[in-house]
């Protein structure tokens, strides 16, 4: 199975937030990719990417997006990978805007949601590496790490 995950952010803005996975990624021995593409400013970009993207070697993708935070539907509309969606703070919300966008997905349109803002991005890579260990007993073991030492790095 690919060990490849790729974060797909809104806007350049986003980075920072998303960044304080990395470590994590790392941890893992996850290769990642940050991407910029908006759901809302480059559409046929993101649907492009969604479609090949298991082709492409990925075995997660990652939506991050704030406000109506349309980006993680937008990749699960164009792919059966599994999607996760970490909602991101902004707008008169908050956050809590994007969490209702990310998580009030359609039947038959799942997409993990985790929660706002770093800790999100966080768990979205955690979540990632549980996914791969379901076929990659060494990704397995690296969990078992993990939760050995507190789930916290």
């Amino acid at each position: 199975m690919n060990k490849k995950v790729a974060i797909l952010i809104g806007s350049e803005t986003d980075r920072p937030t998303m960044e304080a996975a990395n470590k994590y990624y790392e941890f893992f021995g996850i290769e990642f990719e940050i991407h910029v593409k908006s759901a809302h400013r480059n559409p046929s970009d993101v649907e492009e990417f969604a479609k090949n993207a298991r082709g492409n070697g990925y075995a997660t993708l990652v939506g991050a997006a704030g406000m109506a935070a349309h980006l993680a539907g937008a990749l699960k509309a164009n792919t059966t990978l599994p999607v996760i969606g970490v909602p991101l703070a902004g707008g008169i919300l908050d956050g809590m805007d994007a969490l209702l966008s990310t998580v009030q997905m359609p039947k038959g349109v799942p997409v993990a949601t985790v929660a706002v803002g770093k800790a999100g991005a966080i768990n979205a890579a955690i979540l990632s590496a549980e996914i791969i260990s379901l076929y990659d007993d060494d990704m397995s073991s690296k969990l078992d790490e993990f939760k050995s030492i507190g789930a916290k790095l």
